[in-house]
């Protein structure tokens, strides 16, 4: 059965809820959950994987930058975990890495030196990431550690395109690991053409159900820009970044990366 858009207008506040899997840090002893997984929807998330530039691809990229709705800019390192995150509507500026979760803050003219501060920028800065990035790349994570994969059925999105539903639950990962998804894979081009966001996994009907649209070749991988009507902006992925702009708050020329 059709699931419904039971919202039809997302508020700003719903788009920047913080997901479950999408690329905290992980133990080692955490893997994705293959044995609760259907060999279905395993075998689209590897179809979905593979239509999107393929894990080689995605492996080897490198940095990826993005302006989330207008709000905030990253730059993402996914080699070492380096992040850094600019809010477009004031100063603030955080320098991290989300595999240590050390970082410095600047905000109001000048750099945090509060260690209570920092520390609370700090960990605000690695919710964002896992925010941010998974609504950018979760096609590439749809099997990461903790991850569960169930194929829910056949059907079509809000524009009329035949998909499989297959459904996505998290244990022991990110920040609200009680969330899950159902992600519309395109038949044709196996490429994610929507998702429904249910921020308890348990609840029968979603908080909202968006499409991914406007999808790009970025380097060797392919990015949807749109969700909804709303836009991830000036997506970019490079294979080298001065050390600078991990280090230092001083502005970061977009335009001058490569």
């Amino acid at each position: 059965m059709k699931i419904k858009n039971c919202i039809k207008k997302i508020t700003v506040l719903a788009l920047l809820l913080v997901f479950a899997g999408s690329g905290s840090v992980y133990s080692q002893s955490q893997i994705f959950i293959e044995k609760d997984s259907d060999v279905k929807a395993i075998k689209i998330a590897d179809d979905v994987m593979n239509a999107s530039g393929g894990k080689k691809n995605w492996d080897a990229t490198h940095f990826i930058t993005w302006n989330f709705f207008g709000s905030r800019k990253l730059i993402w390192d996914k080699y070492t975990g380096n992040v850094r995150i600019e809010n477009v509507k004031n100063d603030t500026k955080i320098l991290m890495n989300i595999n240590t979760s050390k970082g410095k803050a600047f905000k109001d003219g000048a750099e945090m030196t509060n260690p209570d501060s920092v520390a609370k920028y700090v960990e605000e800065g690695r919710k964002i990431w896992i925010n941010d990035s998974y609504w950018l790349v979760m096609p590439f994570k749809m099997k990461d550690p903790g991850v569960t994969l169930k194929y829910i059925n056949e059907d079509t999105t809000q524009k009329g395109a035949k998909s499989d539903v297959v459904r996505l639950t998290y244990k022991g990962v990110g920040v609200t690991p009680n969330n899950g998804f159902n992600v519309w894979v395109n038949k044709k081009t196996h490429l994610v053409d929507q998702w429904a966001y249910y921020k308890e996994a348990s609840q029968p009907n979603p908080n909202f159900i968006l499409t991914w649209d406007d999808y790009k070749t970025f380097g060797k991988i392919k990015l949807s820009a749109a969700r909804g009507d709303r836009k991830i902006s000036d997506i970019q992925v490079f294979n080298n970044v001065p050390e600078s702009v991990f280090s230092s708050f001083a502005p970061v020329d977009i335009s001058s990366l490569k």
